[in-house]
């Protein structure tokens, strides 16, 4: 899988340069006010595709958040989609105003990558769970539990990008992927994780420590985490 450490999401320099160029054409041709909008949109298409450094946290069994926005959903769910299982959700809205590059929850091996087209709902609304276009990421991480990540298009998002593909393997806080101009990002995780997120607070990729998933009973791997 791709990576980068620019400070600009690869997929972004297309809409900046046709942006900055079409800025300089009107320029150019002396269409002063349509060149300044120009400008602040070039502005702010830069601004959105920005793709920040992040410090990672060191905690073992970390849930690393995959995504910059609000939380707007934590709690149980039967998952009937993805894992088949009743399962821990939280669920990430992100305006048009955060970073939009996301990044891998949990070290693991990529077991399967679903997209699936649909409608283009506010992401913060119920129904764009079960309508609009999505692309989710099923994981097993080394001592083999199951999560899975899931890009949802916004009202006014119109391309999910997920680099990751099956069979790959991907490190915690890793970047795999984005999506433009507003959307949302679904996590499911097992039973067992212990959450220390609530409805409400803002979060960042990369940094933001969600909870805890802490290693199967009989793996002798167990830790408590303080």
């Amino acid at each position: 899988m791709q990576k980068t450490e620019l400070p600009l999401a690869l997929e972004g320099y297309p809409f900046i340069l046709f942006s900055g160029f079409a800025t300089l054409t009107l320029a150019v041709l002396g269409f002063a006010v349509p060149a300044l909008l120009g400008l602040l949109l070039t502005g702010f298409v830069t601004y959105f595709f920005r793709d920040p450094s992040r410090v990672l946290p060191e905690e073992p069994g970390a849930i690393v958040c995959p995504a910059d926005g609000k939380v707007i959903v934590v709690g149980e769910v039967d998952d009937d989609r993805f894992l088949h299982a009743r399962v821990l959700k939280i669920s990430i809205f992100m305006n048009v105003f955060n970073v939009h590059v996301n990044r891998i929850p949990l070290t693991g091996t990529v077991e399967r990558v679903v997209l699936s087209p649909g409608k283009f709902y506010s992401a913060d609304k119920d129904k764009a769970v079960l309508h609009n276009e999505f692309c989710a990421l099923t994981l097993a991480t080394p001592d083999k539990q199951r999560y899975t990540v899931v890009q949802i298009a916004g009202l006014i998002a119109r391309r999910i990008v997920c680099r990751a593909e099956q069979g790959d393997r991907v490190t915690v806080g890793e970047r795999f992927g984005l999506i433009r101009f507003g959307s949302r990002v679904d996590l499911y995780l097992p039973l067992s994780a212990r959450l220390t997120i609530t409805v409400g607070e803002k979060v960042r990729a990369g940094e933001t420590v969600l909870g805890y998933l802490a290693a199967p009973s009989g793996t002798g791997a167990e830790e408590s985490v303080a």
